[in-house]
């Protein structure tokens, strides 16, 4: 049984006839000036039928939006955070901390640290000021947890099953958790703050949003095209959110595996089809003794346990401690926010 389900929102499943434009506009998004006419040429759908819908899968939820996944600590400063929340304040606390801006994903989860969430912000300094005030109001430990590797970070969701190519998998070190509020230059700054909610879905967004901070057209697109290139955005297209599409059950799979292997054994999990996200992260003793995380998507429990077992049994994972947390309630997910309005 689903039990993340937002308000009002239920399952939905794609129409064949755009099942092409909600699974492979996830990436390579066409950075012209009218896109959704672009898409539509591609997938034999007209421009409004397009915008149509993208305008319906945001009503419903299963779009988050159209746009700029951001690389972690690239811009600013990312951390996955958990505390422990008792029972009876577990909600109370929980609507604090989506109330933060810079938090994106909110869940319970499986665990003693039962509450997980997602900080992103314009500095590190700015991070440790969000995890003191939640720490202060809820009067729980913030247990931080600072990306150390990516091997496969928020790369696209296949819908059709078919896996990933290479291509998919990201590795590399990351540079250090910056201290300093974002360097982009002004202008810069102005289209980050402006893409983060989204590209308009009206037939020439560019032009729009170009218009929105004192940009033309052509330069929104030549930096958005910059940023691809160069790393800072991951990504470019359609966000979808799991859940509404049918992929209830999501489970974050823990592994305390020694430090002069973890790369090379996330490198191999990333590669795996049903591993929608693997990194590694910083333990945090005595509470947190694991270092390699992934992510796995499926639409029962039991698939994805079964997914799970077949993984670790492949790469002989049994042999090192780990957990498996799955979430059981979302209280917030929306896209990262790493600068506020004010910071442009």
């Amino acid at each position: 049984m689903c039990t993340t389900t937002m308000a009002g929102r239920g399952v939905v499943q794609p129409e064949a006839a755009t099942f092409r434009l909600l699974n492979d506009y996830q990436r390579g998004f066409p950075l012209v000036s009218e896109p959704f006419a672009a898409i539509g040429a591609e997938c034999g759908l007209s421009e409004p039928a397009v915008l149509a819908a993208l305008q319906d899968w945001l009503r419903s939820g299963v779009v988050s939006r159209v746009g700029a996944v951001f690389a972690p600590r690239r811009v600013g400063a990312s951390a996955l955070a958990a505390l422990a929340a008792p029972a009876s304040r577990l909600e109370s606390i929980a609507a604090r901390v989506s109330a933060v801006p810079e938090v994106n994903h909110n869940y319970q989860r499986e665990h003693s640290l039962n509450l997980w969430f997602v900080i992103t912000a314009a500095s590190g300094q700015r991070l440790r000021q969000i995890v003191t005030e939640i720490e202060r109001d809820t009067r729980c430990r913030v247990v931080v947890l600072p990306l150390e590797e990516e091997f496969h970070i928020d790369l696209g969701f296949d819908l059709g099953g078919a896996g990933r190519g290479a291509a998919s998998v990201a590795t590399g070190d990351l540079p250090a958790l910056g201290e300093t509020a974002c360097a982009l230059p002004g202008i810069e700054r102005r289209l980050m703050v402006a893409l983060q909610s989204g590209l308009p879905l009206l037939p020439r967004p560019f032009d729009a949003l170009g218009r929105s901070v004192g940009l033309s057209e052509a330069m929104v697109i030549e930096l958005i095209a910059s940023w691809l290139e160069n790393g800072l955005i991951k990504r470019f297209g359609i966000v979808v959110r799991h859940h509404e599409l049918g992929f209830c059950a999501n489970a974050m799979c823990v592994w305390d595996i020694p430090d002069d292997q973890v790369s090379e054994l996330g490198r191999s999990l990333a590669a795996e089809p049903a591993v929608t996200l693997c990194y590694r992260r910083s333990r945090v003793l005595p509470d947190w003794p694991y270092n390699l995380f992934c992510m796995i998507h499926g639409k029962s429990r039991d698939a994805v346990l079964e997914v799970r077992e077949a993984i670790a049994a492949r790469h002989h994972m049994n042999r090192w401690p780990g957990a498996v947390l799955f979430s059981t309630r979302r209280f917030k997910q929306q896209g990262a926010r790493y600068l506020a309005d004010g910071d442009a």
